[in-house]
Order: C-alpha cells, then structure tokens, then sequence
C-alpha cells in the first residue's frame, strides 16, 4: 500500500491506495477542509488558529498512517506553505503530529505533479492536453501529452486567496466579479503566449473547483458534462443575485465549497476567456493521484529525480568522466563514515550532489561551487522538494573553498558525512584523472570529528594531496570538527 497527503491551501487530504500491478486502487480517502490559506496574515504568517485546526487534521491523518514505513507515504504542501514566512516552525510541529516528513514542493513541480495523476484518469490518446488545477492559493497550466508534462507554470491564483482579496466583506456584486476576473486575466496575460489554442486539442479541469463547477452546472441544466463560459456565466448571475455569501444556495453544490466558490468561478472564467476555451471537461485525478503515481515509480527505480539530474548533466555540460569519478568515491567513503546505520535516503542526495557539483561551470570557475549551489537550491527541478533541493545545494556548497560558510548548518548532523565525502572525493580527484587510491583508505567519524586513515607511501607520492589534507585540517577547525589525516 502507498498513502499520500495533499496539504493544500484549501483542504487536506489523505488517500490510502493498494498497488495492483502499475495500477493504483484507492481503499481510504480522508479529507477536512482546514482552509491554511485563509490564515495567512498581511506579513505572511500563518496564525495560530489556523495552524491549531492543521495540525489537530494531520494528528488525525498519522493515527490513520499507523504502520506505515517512510518509503510508502509521501506528504507535500502546496502554495501557503511556498509563502507563508513561518512555515519551517509549523512543518516542526507537524512532522512530528503526522509522524512522516512534510516536502513543501515548488509551482511547476506541483504541476508536473497534477498533470501526472491527470493523466493517469484520462484515456491515453494521442492529442495534446492543457490541465488547469485552481486550488486554494495557487492555479496551476499543464500541457502535455501521454503520462508526460510538456509546459508548467504556476500562478498566485487561487479560490480562497481571490475570494479573501475580491469578495472578503462578503457581498457578490456585479463590480466585485469584474474585479477578481480582470485581476485574474492580467495574471494569465504573462503566461498565455504558451498557451495559444493551437498548442493543445483537449482543455481539461481537475480538483475541487472544477468538478464543483462541473456538477453545478450539469446538474442546473446549464451545460452537460463539461464545463462552458455560458453555463458559468448564468451561475455568476445566480450569485449576484442572491447578494452575499452567507445567502448562497445553488443546486448540486457542497456546503464546504460555497464560501470559496466566488473566487474559483472568477478564476475559471478568466481561464475561458484568456486562453479562448471554448468547453473544458473535467479529470479525476489530481495532485495526490500524481504524487502516488510518482511514489510508484521510485518503487519500480523509475525515479523523476534521476532523470532530472541526467537532464541537468546535459544541461550543464558537466564533465560526466569526472563526475563518475567523484561520486563513486564519495559513496565510498560515505559508507566508510557512515558504517552500519547508512542514511539512504541522505546517500542519494549525496550521489545526486556529486553528480552536479561542478554545473556552476558553466557559469564562471571563480567561486563556481557558490553558482552550482544556487542553482540546486532555485532552479526548477521536477520530482525534487525544495527541502531536498536545499540539501543537493548545502553539500555542494560545501565540497570546496572556506568552510565557514557551513557554519549556518551546524545544527544539521546528519548534514557532515556526506559534506565530508563528497569534500575528500574532489581533494582525491583534483588531477581530473583516473588515479590510483591508495590501498588503505578508510574514513571513521569519532567524538569531536573524522578520521581519515591511508597508506603513508601513498600520500608521500602524492604531494599536492598531502598539501591540500594540511590545510583540509585547518578549514574543518574552523567550524568546531577534528580532521585527523592517520598514515600507516
């Protein structure tokens, strides 16, 4: 079984599936509507009551996870946890509610993400797809074909933000829907010239305000099956007037969604008539059907991550001899260091780390792991979280140079072996050729450091390693660690 929790900026939600074959079977699907993105404050923070009512829903969501190991479950947080300013000091307390990590994941990963589980409820024919997801802080554009995303993009459009910011005092007047939809076109405006008509055959919806307008409208006769600008068109005026939030009563449409429902309709109706759409059917699938699909995969070894970092290799033009070089060793000596009790999941960040150490190449040399890093930790890199982007970047930063810039993660243990490994393997491989190592060569970590022990006719034939292990000593002094060079 796989499981997968969907934080979003509206509602979470938990599904609980059974893996038959490549297929995916839901058996326990849990949602509240915890509403995070209606308390984000003015400076972007999080309040505490709503904060109070998230955690509360994911105490819930890990009692039901009970039994679960890490490889099966996966929990990522949408558009309130990118912006919200206090998110690191809430995922603290939740992780530990939930009892799995929380990945806050990036716009266009998202999107990939969507795509991919919309996909996966959709026929596989032939024609290109353009999938619109408004969720409650964010929309995200998807086009693509089969099971693969062609173009992404994400925009701070969502349900719950438009509805707080156009229809906040609770009134549904005609000047209030203009607003929202002319605020929302001017968004799309940026991205549209991706999105012309003729680079798609098939416009598709998915999650909670498409299906609602879906249902809405099919079931008040003012459309059928599909979504239309006519059919949302007449809802719009149904609202208007009935005046107020408060007095909204529409066939076919859930209580949980009438307080965000002013905002998603306005969006949808910029979506229409930005992107010149005529009707647009409605996808099952989402974002946590993707992320499951996605979690499938890295089961099978048909990992995102790898073929992001194979792409970002080509990418970069990277040294693919040497990058090979470097990263066996690192793993290596990473195993050394680590002994018995190997992080897996921190070894793979280190692979990944040593395959793209040197992208900030093409860059400039000068201070070249610096660029490498911020590219790691920016760039949009599909199948990775941000906290795990943040990782790749904080080992690369570290593989060279002073080491006081790592002091700001002094807190992060589990941090050192690989930055070690990874440092010591480029030290070996600075001739850039396929040398030969020494025959003794271990790597321990003890009490107040490491401890790496090699053969002293090695190192008495190798003068310019020797020389860069002297100062090596003297750098990881510089952030409190012993490194103690042992020859035997």
């Amino acid at each position: 079984m796989l499981a997968t929790i969907d934080m979003g900026s509206n509602s979470f939600r938990l599904q609980v599936s059974r893996v038959v074959d490549d297929q995916l079977y839901a058996l326990d699907v849990m949602k509240e509507t915890v509403r995070l993105g209606a308390g984000l404050t003015a400076d972007k923070q999080l309040d505490q009551e709503t904060q109070d009512k998230a955690l509360a829903c994911l105490a819930r969501f890990g009692e039901r996870l009970r039994g679960f190991t890490p490889a099966q479950v996966r929990a990522v947080g949408t558009n309130t946890l990118r912006v919200a300013k206090n998110a690191a000091d809430f995922i603290a307390k939740a992780e530990p509610l939930l009892g799995f990590p929380i990945e806050v994941i990036a716009g266009r990963e998202e999107a990939r993400l969507i795509y991919l589980g919309a996909a996966h409820s959709l026929p596989d024919t032939k024609e290109r797809r353009m999938v619109v997801d408004i969720g409650g802080g964010s929309t995200e554009f998807i086009i693509g074909s089969h099971y693969k995303a062609l173009v992404t993009e994400s925009l701070p459009l969502g349900c719950v933000s438009y509805t707080l910011r156009y229809f906040g005092n609770g009134k549904l007047t005609q000047a209030n829907f203009q607003d929202a939809i002319l605020a929302a076109r001017n968004e799309i405006q940026r991205i549209a010239h991706q999105y012309q008509r003729e680079e798609w055959q098939l416009a598709v919806g998915t999650s909670g305000t498409a299906r609602s307008l879906r249902d809405v409208l099919e079931i008040n006769d003012w459309s059928t099956a599909d979504i239309t600008l006519s059919g949302m068109e007449k809802l719009k005026a149904l609202l208007i007037r009935q005046g107020s939030i408060d007095a909204i009563d529409v066939n076919g449409l859930k209580a949980d969604r009438a307080p965000v429902l002013a905002g998603g309709l306005a969006i949808m109706i910029a979506v229409f008539q930005e992107l010149a759409i005529d009707k647009m059917t409605v996808a099952e699938g989402a974002l946590r059907d993707g992320v499951l699909y996605d979690l499938l995969g890295r089961q099978r070894e048909k990992d995102m991550r790898d073929t992001t970092v194979t792409q970002f290799k080509r990418r970069y033009h990277v040294d693919t001899g040497q990058a090979e070089r470097v990263t066996t060793l690192a793993e290596r000596l990473y195993r050394m260091v680590a002994g018995e009790d190997v992080d897996q999941a921190m070894l793979k960040r280190l692979l990944w780390a040593a395959k793209l150490h040197e992208i900030g190449l093409t860059i400039s040399h000068t201070a070249y792991h610096k660029h490498s890093s911020y590219i790691l930790q920016h760039a949009d890199m599909p199948g990775f979280s941000k906290r795990e982007q943040a990782t790749l970047a904080a080992i690369v930063l570290g593989h060279r140079g002073d080491m006081g810039k790592m002091r700001q993660y002094m807190e992060d243990s589990s941090l050192w072996q690989a930055v070690v490994s990874l440092r010591l393997a480029v030290l070996f491989h600075r001739s850039r050729n396929n040398i030969a190592l020494p025959e003794m060569l271990d790597l321990r970590q003890h009490a107040t450091g490491f401890a790496l022990t090699l053969n002293k006719v090695w190192l008495k034939g190798s003068p310019l390693t020797a020389s860069g292990f002297k100062q090596e000593i003297g750098q990881w002094k510089n952030v409190g660690f012993v490194l103690d060079i042992v020859q035997v």
